[in-house]
Parts: structure tokens; C-alpha cells; sequence
């Protein structure tokens, strides 16, 4: 990616250690130094050059929809923020985060940030020779941790249902953090692989026996020293204390209480059982008692189902109903139910049939004497008229292409952080 001539002017004898693209023709530059932010000319702004310094104390990071924040904070200096393109703020933060631990003097010469990672409001960086860790809402502040590789004795991960613990077991010490499932396979290849290159070794479990055979080299192994302490004789060290030998005095009397307490149970089940035996037999001989019957009971009246609930029954019901006329074919029964013609008349001596000749039709010149006229045009009257309606939609088409084109241009230089 080569670097616009302002930029490349603004760079000068300093080394690019890293460029990313923020869309369009932006760009942004990262220089042991110093970061620089390039714009090109559009609709918002001129062709510029943005410089942020590396001596920073604070690194904050906010994100929205479209857009992220880097804020810089330079203590008594003030606060300088660059915008970029929210799914390019990985991109970016991680040059930027290296150049500042360099120039902070955190990292050591010739010494690489391998990744960095976010989650929530723990950063992790992995560099080629030790881990940063940092905790709290900013991404980066003076309190952070760093644990170097040469101090590692052993380097292990537990995975659980949500997150897994890594752990570094250090000298004289040992630190836990945890790493979200979705990134945990990230972080152990990249801390793994940055671990074995710092020892020369392939694989963790040449890490661990490396680390072990230097420890038995330095006379640092189980049997290098031997316990010199000597109780002689008398109670046994491991229950000297009154306090424990009070804790296991109690829990004899405990367990003495518990198992009376089970003996009299038992006592009260065998007397139960006795009885229970007793009472049984008792019944038995006592004979069999007479059952009761459903007749005994006595049974309900039924319900005549054909006598309704007023007293009738469903012949009266029948009785009572209403006749409807039955057309037996009689010529006379027939014509005694046929419709009146009389509306047939009122039809036939409808006075608006009246404007109309003996044919139905209407006639062509009711409208003679109006005194309106038809709008039309002639012919070539309205072959002029949709010429010129036509080249004013071609018009507006041109304009409203070229307003798209902007708007288009206005979002994307929005979207860059403009």
C-alpha cells in the first residue's frame, strides 16, 4: 500500500511499522513515534494530515454503529481523539497500543506485539517476550500487569461452560484471568506459540520439561533440600491445637448421639410391628360385614324423554306447529300464490323511459346547446407539448442521479470517521 505524496511528506526519515486502510483513499500510518491519520479531499474536508503523539497515559475505546472512537489521553496535555470505521477499530487500536508501549518504554527494543485482545474491560497483549494485562473501562492506562516469560514455570488452560482460565504459574506465584469461549482458542495458539518461540521449543510439553530440567540444574527440584525439622517426641504436630482437638471431641459426641438416636428408632419399629400383627389378626376373625347394594340405595325416577319440561308431550308440540301451503299440482292453488303484475305496469309507464326514442336510444344531440366545448388539442400542439414534457424528465433524472452520487459520497466520507 503505497503512501500518498502528504503523507509520505509528513513521514519523513521515519520507518512505517504499520498501515491500515480506513476506506476510500484514507489512510492511517503508524511510526515508532507517532501516528498519523491521512484524508483525502472530498466532500467535508481538504487533503490532510492528522499527527498523534505516542507519549500517551491513557487509551480509551468507544463504538457505535458506524463509527469508533481512540481517545488519547496526554495527561495535562489534553485528550485527542481519532475516528475511524467501527470494523476497523481492531485494525487500528493494535499498531497504535504497540507504538505506545514501545515509546512508554514498556516493551523493550527489538521486542514485537504478537495480538492484542478486548473483552469487555480486560486487554491482554501478547508480545514476544512477556504478557500485559490490564483491567478497567479504558483500554490502556499505568495500571497494568506484565508478566514476562522467563519467569514462567508452567502455562495451562481450564475450559469451562462460558469462559476459560488461563493460567501462569510464575515463581513464586501464580495469576488467572479468563477468556470468553468464542476467543479462548485465539488466545491459547497465539500465548502458546509466543511462549515456545521465546524458548526455542515446539510444543508445550517441551516448554514444561525444558523449564523442569532447568530447575533440577539450578538444584531446585523436590530432592535438592531435605526437611530438618524435628518435633521429638510428644502429640502428634497435626493435632496439637485445643481447638482441633475440641472439633473432634464434638463430633464423637455427635456421631455417640446419632447412633442412639438410631437404636431407639429401631426399638419403636419392632413394637409397631408387633401391634400391627396383633390388630390384624383381630380382624380377621372378626368376620365378614354385610355390603350395601345399589338397590339398597334406592335408585332415582327416570325421565320420560318424551314428555318435555312444561308437561307436554312431543305430540301436543306437533299439534301446535305452524301449516306451511303444499303444492299438490292444483292449476288454481298455483296461480293463487303467483306474484302480482302491477309492477310490471309501474315499470312499463316509467316516465324516464320517456327521453328516449322508440329504439331505447338516446338521442345525439341533447347536448347541442350546452355552452361547453371539448378540451382537445391538435395534432401538432400535442406532439410539442410531450417533447417538452420529456426533455424536463430527462432533466430531472441527471439531477437526481447526480445528487445520489453525492449522498453516496457523503455516507461513505461519514462512515470513515470524517
Amino acid at each position: 500500500m503505497s503512501l500518498p505524496d502528504l503523507l509520505a511528506e509528513t513521514v519523513g526519515d521515519e520507518s512505517v511499522v504499520a498501515k491500515v486502510s480506513l476506506g476510500g483513499d484514507d489512510r492511517l500510518a503508524v511510526t515508532p513515534t507517532r501516528t498519523l491519520v491521512y484524508r483525502s479531499d472530498g466532500l467535508l474536508s481538504d487533503e490532510s494530515v492528522a499527527e498523534y503523539s505516542h507519549d500517551v497515559e491513557r487509551i480509551a475505546v468507544s463504538s457505535g454503529r458506524r463509527k469508533a472512537k481512540l481517545t488519547l489521553s496526554y495527561g495535562l496535555d489534553g485528550d485527542e481523539t481519532i475516528s475511524v470505521p467501527a470494523k476497523r477499530v481492531d485494525d487500528v487500536l493494535h499498531p497504535i497500543l504497540a507504538g505506545i508501549l514501545s515509546a512508554t518504554g514498556v516493551t523493550d527494543p527489538g521486542e514485537s506485539v504478537v495480538r492484542t485482545f478486548r473483552f469487555s474491560e480486560l486487554t491482554l497483549v501478547v508480545t514476544s517476550d512477556r504478557l500485559v494485562k490490564h483491567i478497567g473501562s479504558v483500554v490502556w492506562d499505568e495500571e497494568f500487569e506484565e508478566f514476562h516469560y522467563a519467569d514462567l514455570t508452567d502455562l495451562d488452560f481450564e475450559e469451562g461452560t462460558v469462559a476459560t482460565a488461563v493460567v501462569l504459574a510464575l515463581d513464586s506465584r501464580s495469576e488467572r484471568f479468563k477468556a470468553p469461549n468464542e476467543s479462548a482458542r485465539a488466545v491459547r495458539e497465539t500465548l502458546v506459540d509466543a511462549v515456545c518461540s521465546f524458548y526455542g521449543v515446539d510444543s508445550l510439553g517441551e516448554f514444561r520439561a525444558t523449564v523442569a530440567a532447568d530447575a533440577d540444574d539450578a538444584g531446585e527440584g523436590p530432592d535438592s533440600a531435605e526437611s530438618t525439622t524435628d518435633f521429638g517426641e510428644g502429640p502428634d504436630p497435626l493435632s496439637a491445637s485445643p481447638v482441633a482437638d475440641a472439633e473432634a471431641e464434638a463430633e464423637s459426641d455427635a456421631a455417640h448421639d446419632v447412633d442412639a438416636r438410631d437404636e431407639a428408632v429401631r426399638g419403636i419399629g419392632e413394637a409397631d410391628s408387633d401391634s400391627g400383627s396383633t390388630a390384624g389378626a383381630t380382624t380377621q376373625s372378626g368376620g365378614d360385614r354385610p355390603t350395601e347394594t345399589a338397590d339398597a340405595q334406592g335408585a332415582e325416577p327416570s325421565v320420560d324423554p318424551v314428555v318435555d319440561a312444561t308437561g307436554g308431550s312431543t305430540a301436543d308440540a306437533d299439534a301446535n306447529a305452524p301449516t306451511e301451503p303444499r303444492h299438490d299440482g292444483d292449476p288454481a292453488t298455483e296461480s293463487a300464490n303467483a306474484p302480482s303484475t302491477d309492477t310490471a305496469t309501474d315499470v312499463l309507464d316509467d316516465p324516464v323511459s320517456d327521453a328516449s326514442d322508440d329504439t331505447g336510444r338516446i338521442e345525439s344531440d341533447a347536448f347541442d346547446e350546452s355552452p361547453f366545448e371539448s378540451a382537445g388539442f391538435e395534432g401538432e400542439d400535442l406532439a410539442t407539448e410531450v417533447a417538452a414534457l420529456r426533455r424536463e424528465v430527462e432533466t430531472q433524472s441527471e439531477r437526481l442521479e447526480r445528487q445520489s452520487a453525492l449522498i453516496e459520497q457523503l455516507i461513505e466520507e461519514l462512515r470513515r470517521g470524517r
